[in-house]
């Protein structure tokens, strides 16, 4: 039903776990998004009851740096999350598509949704009723991914506290140093749009004063 966005995947450490995941079937990596969906619905249940309204609904969720999709599933007996190679053939009433670390962030309601869909991190398509019901039932809910899955661990919540923690670090530093690595990739091109930029406006002027030149030549003969 939906054809993959035309928003490109940003350099990131996401991108290249992504890389890293390809190769993998979304069935085998299944089991792990339906235990923290079942853990996550169970907590936020009456968040997929607001998204759900007046019956089932799906939603594609289209992490653009990573080589699978999410679909969403509100409205029956249970709150479903499955995992797809990609969502051509998905039945869905939206459509949202963006970086996993926004898609998160919006999850938690640590950005601005409207700043993300006017800058066109996000995109949607389809039903953009059913996806603000879903944005409005998100934010106040304090959802909390880290918190939620570190108090099921119980007893070993420290000690995976700490691992996350450290994890995180490692994480915020590959992320500047790509996007340093992207910047000076980058720098030759905006160099060169920015010449061309200098040339095509020359161009412009002379293509203008030459008119005016001719129309007063004219004038006179």
């Amino acid at each position: 039903m939906f054809k993959h966005g035309d928003i490109p995947p940003p350099l990131s450490p996401a991108l290249l776990a992504g890389l890293v995941l390809r190769p993998v079937p979304p069935r085998l990596m299944q089991p792990v998004f339906s235990e923290v969906m079942r853990r996550v619905s169970r907590r936020y249940r009456s968040v997929f009851d607001r998204v759900a309204g007046d019956g089932p609904k799906q939603f594609l969720i289209d992490p653009v740096d990573l080589p699978f999709v999410f679909l969403l599933s509100v409205g029956n007996d249970e709150p479903g999350l499955t995992l797809l190679r990609d969502g051509a053939d998905v039945q869905a009433v939206a459509a949202i598509r963006g970086p996993i670390a926004a898609l998160l962030a919006l999850l938690e309601g640590k950005i601005d949704g409207d700043a993300l869909f006017f800058s066109r991190v996000l995109t949607i398509e389809g039903d953009t009723g059913a996806v603000l019901a879903l944005r409005n039932s998100v934010d106040g809910a304090e959802i909390d991914l880290r918190r939620d899955v570190m108090e099921e661990l119980g007893p070993f919540a420290g000690p995976a506290r700490h691992v996350v923690s450290h994890m995180e670090r490692v994480w915020t530093r590959l992320e500047q140093d790509m996007q340093l690595l992207s910047s000076a990739l980058l720098a030759p091109v905006h160099k060169r749009l920015d010449q061309q930029e200098v040339k095509l406006r020359r161009l412009t002027e002379e293509s203008t004063q030459t008119r005016k030149v001719n129309r007063k030549r004219g004038a006179v003969a």
